[in-house]
């Protein structure tokens, strides 16, 4: 007979069939609604990737513990701390919209009259 899975590996896989609805819902949402959703998931203290960032941060230091005593390989804690620091960058950066996400959030979908102006798109080089 197979032992069912550890509460916290249940509740990983939940999570992430959760994410994997909420990605469903994102793509049939009209504007405004994406717009809140969005802002709601990039918020740096209670969205979701702040909340992945500090899940891998905190991975980061469990694997450097266990590198330390030689139970993991030191490059999957380097791969971890990595990781930590990207989306630590990555969270800085989508930090400079939310004001712009909660404005386009808090729009009636109906108020335009006549459709935004396209913008072009900007490539921007990592640092």
């Amino acid at each position: 007979m197979s032992h069912p899975a550890p509460y916290p590996v249940r509740l990983a896989d939940e999570i992430t069939r959760q994410l994997g609805q909420l990605a469903d819902h994102l793509s049939q949402l009209p504007p405004p609604q994406a717009a809140q959703v969005i802002a709601r998931i990039l918020d740096p203290d209670a969205g979701v990737l702040g909340g992945v960032t500090h899940l891998v941060a905190t991975g980061s230091v469990f694997a450097k513990d266990q590198a330390e005593r030689g139970a993991l390989p030191a490059e999957v804690w380097l791969a971890l701390g990595r990781a930590s620091n990207e989306l630590h960058d990555i969270t800085l950066d989508l930090d400079e919209h939310q004001d712009t996400l909660k404005r386009v959030g808090a729009q009636p979908a109906t108020t335009a009259a006549q459709p935004p102006a396209p913008a072009p798109l900007v490539v921007r080089r990592r640092r």
